[in-house]
């Protein structure tokens, strides 16, 4: 009977989620920007310098983030503060440029990520947010 109620649980929550998915509006011209920096100073100051720059609407910095990662044809690993920004695809190129120069890294990282779907109070914020 456990499995059972776990299984209706499960579908239930599938559905609903399919529900809010077809209400939320498609995040056209907008997308989540990964960039991971070594503490949290450089996070704060690479998050500080796009939004003053109107390059992004949000920063989240998540700290102890731990990396694994090949470098120099070695494994290494170290304990990063991974950064994720909102920006829309007009400022995409210039937040690349902005992290490119600003950042302490050889080789930042810089990925940029589609959003298919959000929602839509938060989509307006989104874009009104960003210059």
């Amino acid at each position: 009977m456990g499995n059972m109620h776990t299984r209706n649980s499960l579908l239930c929550n599938v559905r609903d989620l399919w529900l809010n998915w077809q209400t939320m509006k498609a995040g056209k011209n907008v997308g989540i920007v990964l960039v991971t920096a070594p503490e949290m100073k450089t996070a704060r100051r690479l998050a500080r310098a796009a939004l003053e720059g109107r390059l992004a609407a949000c920063a989240n910095l998540v700290p102890r983030v731990e990396s694994h990662y090949w470098w120099q044809g070695r494994i290494s690993k170290a304990t990063e503060v991974l950064i994720v920004l909102k920006t829309t695809a007009g400022r995409l190129a210039a937040l690349e440029r902005l992290i490119l120069a600003a950042h302490p890294y050889d080789t930042p990282e810089v990925v940029a990520l589609p959003v298919a779907r959000v929602n839509e109070r938060y989509l307006s914020w989104w874009k009104q947010s960003v210059g």
